[in-house]
């Protein structure tokens, strides 16, 4: 049953077409996985759904009352009044491992990392109960606590859900339908992620081959359409050369050209009829980066690391060091210090106490998280300042590799979408020698095409790597060993997060399983007390009784998250 039809939408922005004739439904119950290139029009098409913006053709018939949770790619949410502070609110916050957020100070909220930004979004979008939920990037900066929450709330949710992701992993556990967009038009498919790009190759291949097989039907056809001009050219030449003849071979050559003509036309119909266009292959994103040939063992140590921020402690007395040619994976839940550990790195922040030892003779290129600090009015080629052309020339060669187009280099950055801001900050990187290369959320905004040609080219990098991700897969494949930050330490550990993750689960002990199935049992119940109170008025006798019973669950279940160390 659809819960929302669209018909022949088109969207343009100024002469440049976005989205051509578009026709879908969106049925209760969608998991949909909204896909397509940096600047495809997927963020467009569901500002479309969402009612933001208007088609400039076509229609969208959705009921009036229906409510639609949107998660916007930039997210900068906060809690501002009590009026957000509902219940239910505050038990999403808590499950995303956000800790008395109705405690919080403004100076709090002022320091929030972009995970728990992202965390306290979530939460209100999902306590206002939608019928549909538009979800843009909704892992970018989530730490793998929020995902699993994230992907075990998708699988429970009885409404329709439209995702926009470049995160395989997360799009393979959560969505049952593709919708492609590609030059402005829209290709369904039917399954997860990895069932879409096996099928999208197999359609590749099957059109390659009809479009092979038609250039050879096409070939014969010119070759026959070659020969009867040929017989129209002679037969108008005998008609010329013979004398007395004329009229008669003038009758017989207009005879064989109108017989030409139709069969040419006939000809040219059927090659019509038959047109099949040559696919287009996707672009293969090509990266390689400039390594310095400098050498040197250990190349970072910490000792009794300790760093306290805004009065509050992130980690302390942790000990680890990082040696040439390692790649190491740096994760912890969100709020935990990660970025901030990254810039006691870089030097762009103070040490609370201990030591933290860099090689100087270190070149260091660093990638952020965040887009918004670049110079909006400046070109990309201008934020890049090159001077040498050789240089100007494999920027431009880059960029291009990554799918930017020559008329986006002209353009003030600040019209840039975020994908291709950040290969703007991945072609300046590229550019120069590096020993280490400190990546903050690195596929973050980009496509999956990009993703996966950074992960084959970081993993031929030969100099050393630290990477703060939430893209599972990403880190997984590229990381061997790991900077774990967890109850206030930093550990280094050598494994790779499919192996801590596995051992973290052999860890749980008889207590602690007891333990966490309490916590579902609690959980449970604050559910049904939420669902219960939602139907009835505050000022009933029922909903006071209820009240008290969701205080004290609540009570119990941060009981039951101390003893378990959350």
């Amino acid at each position: 049953m659809f819960i929302l039809q669209a018909r022949n939408l088109k969207k343009h922005f100024g002469e440049k077409p976005v989205l051509e004739d578009l026709t879908f439904d969106l049925n209760k119950n969608d998991r949909i996985g909204l896909v397509g290139a940096n600047g495809a029009g997927k963020t467009t098409l569901a500002n479309l759904i969402y009612g933001d913006i208007e088609p400039d053709q076509g229609t969208i018939n959705r009921n009036p009352q229906m409510r639609i949770g949107y998660l916007l790619q930039s997210v900068d949410y906060t809690v501002n009044d009590d009026n957000q502070l509902s219940a239910e609110f505050l038990e999403r916050a808590s499950e995303l491992g956000l800790k008395k957020v109705h405690s919080w100070q403004e100076e709090r909220f002022s320091h929030l990392s972009g995970g728990e930004k992202l965390k306290i979004a979530l939460a209100q979008i999902w306590a206002t109960n939608p019928d549909i939920l538009i979800l843009d990037e909704p892992t970018n900066h989530l730490d793998f606590q929020g995902v699993n929450w994230l992907m075990n709330q998708l699988q429970e949710f009885n409404g329709t859900v439209i995702l926009i992701s470049h995160d395989r992993y997360f799009l393979d556990k959560t969505i049952t339908k593709v919708f492609e967009l590609d030059l402005g038009k829209l290709t369904i498919y039917n399954g997860n992620y990895s069932t879409y790009r096996i099928e999208k190759q197999k359609r590749y291949e099957d059109q390659l081959h009809q479009y092979d097989v038609q250039q050879k039907y096409k070939a014969r056809v010119e070759g026959q359409m070659a020969q009867l001009q040929q017989w129209a050219g002679k037969a108008h030449r005998t008609m010329r050369d013979q004398e007395g003849f004329k009229e008669y071979h003038g009758v017989k050559a207009k005879k064989l050209d109108n017989a030409i003509n139709s069969k040419m036309k006939r000809l040219n119909q059927e090659l019509e009829k038959n047109k099949v266009d040559k696919p287009i292959e996707e672009k293969k994103v090509h990266f390689q980066f400039e390594a310095s040939k400098k050498r040197g063992k250990r190349i970072v140590e910490a000792k009794s690391l300790s760093k306290t921020f805004s009065n509050r402690m992130l980690f302390k007395e942790s000990h680890f060091y990082v040696n040439h040619g390692e790649r190491i994976g740096i994760i912890g839940p969100n709020g935990s210090g990660k970025t901030t550990l990254l810039n006691m790195l870089l030097g762009n922040e103070t040490i609370t106490s201990g030591e933290l030892s860099i090689s100087a003779s270190l070149n260091i290129a660093y990638l952020s998280q965040d887009v918004a600090d670049m110079p909006i009015s400046q070109t990309a080629i201008e934020a890049l300042n090159l001077s040498e052309k050789d240089k100007l020339f494999q920027a431009r060669t880059t960029l291009a590799n990554m799918g930017m187009k020559a008329d986006k280099l002209t353009q003030p950055i600040g019209t840039l979408s975020l994908g291709e801001r950040t290969r703007i900050k991945l072609t300046n990187m590229l550019l120069c020698e590096n020993d280490l290369l400190i990546l903050d959320e690195p596929t973050n905004h980009l496509d999956l095409a990009s993703r996966e040609q950074l992960e084959e080219t970081i993993s031929k990098f030969p100099g050393t790597i630290l990477i703060v991700s939430h893209d599972y897969y990403f880190i997984n494949k590229l990381c061997n060993k790991l900077l774990v930050i967890e109850d206030r330490k930093i550990k280094r550990l050598e494994m790779n997060l499919e192996q801590y993750e596995l051992k973290k689960k052999q860890q749980i002990t008889p207590d602690k399983q007891l333990l966490e199935e309490e916590l579902l049992r609690v959980n449970t119940e604050i559910s049904a007390v939420l669902g219960e109170l939602s139907l009835l008025s505050p000022e009933s006798e029922k909903y006071k009784e209820l009240d008290a019973s969701f205080l004290s669950l609540t009570k119990n279940k941060q009981d039951l998250m101390n003893r378990l160390g959350n």
